[in-house]
C-alpha cells in the first residue's frame, strides 16, 4: 500500500483558481492544435499526403487535459487516431505532429509506415497504436499490469472513442483490469458517432460508461469533455483515485464532433443544418476563450499574442516538414524481424554427442525448459487458461509446477478470453525490454481465432514503430490432430498464419528440438509462435536427449535422415509417420532424405534446395491441408529455384480438405497416414 502522505492530491481547476500562465499555456496548445485541425486537410488537396485525418474539434477540453496529467517519467498512454490534441498536450511538438501527418521519414511514431494522424511518441511511453479502432484497451491493461507488479508510481491511459467500446475486445480489456485491480484509466470521447452512425445504435445507455457500472473494482467518472476545467477535475481525480487504489478507472466525456469523421466522410448525409449549427455554437476553444476574456484572465492583446505565436509555430514547422526526408524505399525490408538470438554452442540446432542430456519427454523438454528459463531470467512470466491452479498446469499440464515453483504473480490463469491473454501479452511487454512473456495463446490452436486481431497486431508492431518496439512474447498453442479430438480440438493452423510478416513460427517434432526452439524464443526480442503437436507430448517416438543449454536456432532445418534418392519435407506430427515410411522403403532398395524443417518462418531454403538438387525428387507431407497449406509454398520454392534439377513433379501429402472428423474412421481418412505417404513416395520414386 502506498504510504498516506506519498498519494497524489487532486487539483481543483477553475477559471478564477487557476493560475495565469497555465491558462495562457492552454490557450496556446489549444489554438496550436486547432489551427493543425484545419490546416490537415489542405495537405491532402495540394497532394502533398495527410490522405488520412480525423478532426478533434469538439473534443478540446478531455484531450487537452489526458495530455495535461501524463507524465512521461511514468506513464503510459494508448492515444486513438483522433488524439491530436491530446499528443500536443502530452509534449509533442507541431513539427512531429506534421512530420507525421505527411508521413516522412523523422516522423516519431513511425517514420511514416504507419498511417496519418496516428499520432505517438514511443520513446516518452506515447505508444503507437493501430488502426484497429480500441485494441489498445488491452495494451493498456497489460501494461497496468506491469506497472502493478513492478510498483511503478504512475498509470495507463487509454483514449478512445465512444463506438469503440462496442468491440469484445475492450469488455475483454475492462473486465480483465477491473478483475485484476490494474491501474488503469480508460477515457471515452463521446462525440455521438461512431462514422456515420449514431450512438443509439451502439448501445442502449445513453452514456456507455454505464454500461459497466456493475464491475466490481471499477470506478466511472462522467465529465463535460467540451470543458477545460471540468475535464482536467476529472482527469485529476481519475489519476488520483487510479493510483490510491491501484484499481481501473472510466472517464467518460461527453464531446460534440464539429466536422465530418473524416476526410472521406460527409457529415452532411446524416446530419441536418440544426445540429450542425448546435455543434458550432457549442465549439470550446471559442467557449475557453469567451471565458478567459469574461473574467478578464487574459486581455485582448496577450490572446491575439498567443494566436500569433501559434501561427508562426505552424508556418515553421510546415517548413521544416516539408524539406524533411521521405521514406527510403529500400527501407522497407527493415524491422521486419527483431533480433533473433543466435546460438554459439549449437549453430546447426544438434546436439554434441558427447555431451547428450538426459532422454527425456516432448511435454517433459518444454516444462523443465520453461522452469530454467524462469530461473534465468526473473522478469519472465506465463498466463493462460487453465495455465495454473493448484496442481494443475495447462490443459496438458505441460506448465505444472510452474505456479508453485515461481509464484503467482509470475504465473498465473487467464479469463476464457484469447484476446485479453494475448493482447495484454503486447502490452506488458512494452513496460521493459528485458520481460519475457510466455502465452497460452488458446486451450487449443483450433481456438486461437478469436485472438488473430490480436496476432495480427503483433506481427507488425516491430515495423509500425520504425523498430521502437517489438513484443517479446513467445504464444504457445497445443496443435494437430491424432488424438481423435475432432473439431475445435484436432486441426492445425499454421498454413493460415505463414502469409503474415513479423512474426516466428516454429514446430518441432522431438524433445531436443522443442526446448531448444522454446529457449532460443525465450531470448530472442519480437514474437514467435510455438507450435507443439500434442499428440507427441507423451510419445516415446519423439522422446529425445536433450542437453541442459540446448539452443536451436531460427531457420535451421535438420536433417533426420540423410539419402539420395528423394527429398521428403516435412515437420510435426507427419516427421515421425515420413521416418517410419523412409525406413520401411529401405528395404525396397530406395534411400529417401527426410527433412525436419523445425522452423516454418523464417524457412531454411539453403537445406531444402541443396537436398531436392541432389535427389531430384521432392516430396512434401505435412498434416494440415494440402490445398491452401504451406506445402504450397515450400513447393513453389522448389519449383522455382531448382526446376532445372528435378527429375519427376513435386507431390504434396496432407489433409483432406474437410475439417477433421470426430470419429477415430474419419479422422483417419482425414489426416496423412503412412500408407499415404508411402504411396506417394514410391510414384515419385518410379516416375
Amino acid at each position: 500500500m502506498n504510504n498516506l502522505y506519498d498519494l497524489p492530491v487532486p487539483k481543483k481547476f477553475s477559471i478564477l483558481q487557476t493560475e495565469k500562465s497555465t491558462l495562457q499555456k492552454w490557450y496556446h496548445l489549444m489554438v496550436l492544435g486547432r489551427m493543425l485541425d484545419e490546416k490537415a486537410p489542405n495537405y491532402l488537396k495540394q497532394a502533398i499526403g495527410w490522405s488520412y485525418h480525423a478532426p478533434y474539434a469538439g473534443h478540446d477540453g478531455i484531450q487537452l487535459a489526458i495530455g495535461q496529467i501524463f507524465d512521461k517519467g511514468k506513464d503510459h498512454l494508448f492515444p486513438y487516431y483522433r488524439d491530436l490534441l491530446t499528443n500536443l498536450s502530452a509534449g509533442l511538438t507541431a513539427e512531429e505532429i506534421i512530420l507525421n501527418g505527411i508521413s516522412k521519414a523523422n516522423d516519431v511514431n513511425s517514420g511514416g509506415r504507419h498511417m496519418s494522424n496516428h499520432f505517438g511518441k514511443p520513446e516518452w511511453n506515447i505508444h503507437n497504436v493501430s488502426s484497429s479502432t480500441g485494441n489498445h484497451t488491452l495494451h493498456a491493461a497489460g501494461v497496468g499490469r506491469a506497472i502493478k507488479y513492478y510498483k511503478g508510481k504512475g498509470v495507463s491511459i487509454s483514449s478512445q472513442g465512444e463506438s469503440s467500446v462496442s468491440e469484445g475486445y475492450v469488455y475483454e480489456a475492462i473486465n480483465g483490469a477491473s478483475t485484476e485491480e490494474l491501474p488503469v484509466i480508460f477515457v471515452f470521447q463521446d462525440n455521438g458517432y461512431g462514422i456515420s452512425v449514431p450512438k443509439k445504435d451502439q448501445t442502449a445507455n445513453r452514456k456507455v460508461a454505464n454500461n459497466f457500472v456493475g464491475f466490481k473494482n471499477l470506478r466511472v467518472i462522467h465529465c463535460n469533455g467540451k470543458d477545460v476545467f471540468d475535464s482536467m477535475n476529472a482527469m485529476e481525480e481519475a489519476k488520483s483515485w487510479v493510483i490510491q487504489n491501484q484499481m481501473p478507472c472510466i472517464v467518460q466525456a461527453n464531446c460534440i464532433r464539429i466536422h465530418s469523421h473524416s476526410n472521406s466522410d460527409r457529415h452532411d448525409l446524416y446530419r441536418n443544418e440544426a445540429e450542425l449549427n448546435y455543434v458550432r455554437e457549442y465549439d470550446p476553444l471559442a467557449k475557453f476563450k469567451r471565458l478567459l476574456q469574461r473574467y478578464e484572465r487574459l486581455s485582448e492583446e496577450e490572446l491575439i499574442a498567443i494566436e500569433e505565436k501559434a501561427k508562426e509555430e505552424v508556418k515553421l514547422a510546415h517548413q521544416f516538414a516539408l524539406h524533411s526526408p521521405d521514406p527510403d524505399p529500400k527501407s522497407i525490408h527493415d524491422f521486419v524481424y527483431a533480433q533473433a538470438f543466435e546460438s554459439s554452442k549449437y549453430p546447426n540446432g544438434i546436439p554434441h554427442a558427447e555431451n547428450p542430456g538426459t532422454k527425456k519427454k516432448l511435454i517433459e523438454a518444454i516444462n523443465e525448459t520453461l522452469k530454467v528459463e524462469f530461473t534465468r531470467n526473473p522478469d519472465t512470466f506465463i498466463w493462460g487458461q487453465d495455465i495454473a491452479n493448484k496442481e494443475k498446469g495447462g490443459i496438458f499440464n505441460v506448465s505444472k509446477g510452474l505456479q508453485k515453483e515461481f509464484g503467482k504473480q509470475r504465473v498465473f490463469n487467464g479469463p476464457i478470453a484469447e484476446d485479453y491473454i494475448t493482447g495484454t501479452a503486447n502490452g506488458m511487454s512494452r513496460y521493459n525490454k528485458k520481460i519475457r512473456i510466455v502465452v497460452e495463446g488458446a486451450e487449443f490452436a483450433d481456438y486461437f481465432w478469436p485472438a488473430m486481431e490480436q496476432f495480427v497486431e503483433m506481427t507488425h508492431e516491430y515495423w509500425r514503430t520504425n523498430g521502437q518496439f517489438a513484443p517479446n512474447v513467445t504464444i504457445r498453442l497445443a496443435s494437430g490432430g491424432y488424438i481423435g479430438g475432432g473439431l475445435y480440438h484436432s486441426q492445425t493452423i499454421e498454413g493460415s498464419l505463414v502469409c503474415f510478416p513479423g512474426i516466428r513460427i516454429v514446430y518441432p517434432s522431438f524433445a531436443d528440438d522443442a526446448a531448444g526452439l522454446l529457449r532460443t524464443s525465450l531470448l530472442s526480442e519480437g514474437p514467435t509462435l510455438f507450435l507443439e503437436p500434442k499428440a507427441l507430448y507423451n510419445s516415446p517416438t519423439a522422446a529425445a536427449l536433450v542437453p541442459d543449454d540446448f539452443e536451436v536456432p531460427f531457420g535451421v532445418a535438420r536433417i533426420r535422415r540423410p539419402g539420395k534418392d528423394l527429398t521428403l519435407i516435412t515437420y510435426g506430427n507427419t516427421t515421425h509417420l515420413s521416418l517410419q515410411v523412409a525406413e520401411k522403403i529401405s528395404l525396397e532398395g530406395f534411400d529417401i532424405e527426410v527433412i525436419d524443417l523445425r522452423s516454418l518462418i523464417p524457412l531454411d531454403k539453403a537445406t531444402i534446395l541443396a537436398s531436392a538438387k541432389k535427389t531430384g525428387r521432392v516430396l512434401i507431407v505435412h498434416e494440415d491441408k494440402v490445398f491452401g497449406g504451406f506445402g504450397g509454398e515450400l513447393a513453389s520454392i522448389v519449383s522455382e529455384e531448382a526446376f532445372e534439377y528435378l527429375d519427376a513433379p513435386i507431390r504434396r501429402v496432407g489433409s483432406e480438405f474437410t475439417p477433421v472428423g470426430f470419429n477415430r474412421i474419419l479422422e483417419t481418412a482425414i489426416l496423412p497416414n503412412e500408407n499415404k505417404i508411402y504411396e506417394a513416395a514410391i510414384s515419385l520414386l518410379k516416375y
